[in-house]
Parts: C-alpha cells; sequence; structure tokens
C-alpha cells in the first residue's frame, strides 16, 4: 500500500466510522493521544536503527508514517500539503 491510499483510508475513517477501528480510537482519544504514539514511534525508529536490523527500521518507519498520516488527518491537513511543502524545498 502506498501512502496516498492509506492517506485515504486514514480521511474515510474519519468520516465513516467502523466500530474496533485503531484509527478511530486515535481519532476519538485526540490529538494529546496522536502526538503520544509518534514520539513513541520516533523513538522506537532510532532504537531499530542502532541495532534491530533493517526489517526492525522499516517496520518501526511505517508505524510512524501511519500515525503522522493520522495526525495530519486529525488537524485537517493532507499529504498534499506535505509534498507541497517538500516541492518548495526543493526549488
Amino acid at each position: 500500500m502506498n501512502l496516498p491510499a492509506l492517506d485515504q483510508i486514514i480521511r474515510d475513517r474519519k468520516q465513516n466510522l467502523k466500530p474496533g477501528s485503531y484509527t478511530n480510537r486515535l481519532f476519538d482519544a485526540g490529538e494529546d493521544e496522536i502526538v503520544k504514539k509518534i514520539g513513541e514511534e520516533a523513538v522506537e525508529v532510532i532504537l531499530a536503527a542502532k541495532g534491530q536490523g533493517d526489517e526492525r527500521v522499516i517496520s518501526e518507519v511505517a508505524d510512524l508514517f501511519y500515525h503522522t498520516l493520522v495526525l495530519l488527518a486529525s488537524r485537517g491537513l493532507t499529504l498534499a500539503d506535505v509534498e507541497a511543502e517538500l516541492e518548495k524545498r526543493h526549488k
């Protein structure tokens, strides 16, 4: 799955509640919980990079990307907003 597809699923969960959805639980818990999860995942990326192997790094980065997309969606921001910022920096 690519990031735009994941982003779309997350946005769909925000609009259409799905019972038992982890994404919906994060939205319900609020921004503080989402930010906490991002912090945890960032630390796990660092730990993985410092000795847990490439597969673990990939897994933890995927978790970090997911939680970051949840934060963006919770604030009404989009992956396109981030891409636009990256494009500005590239010029």
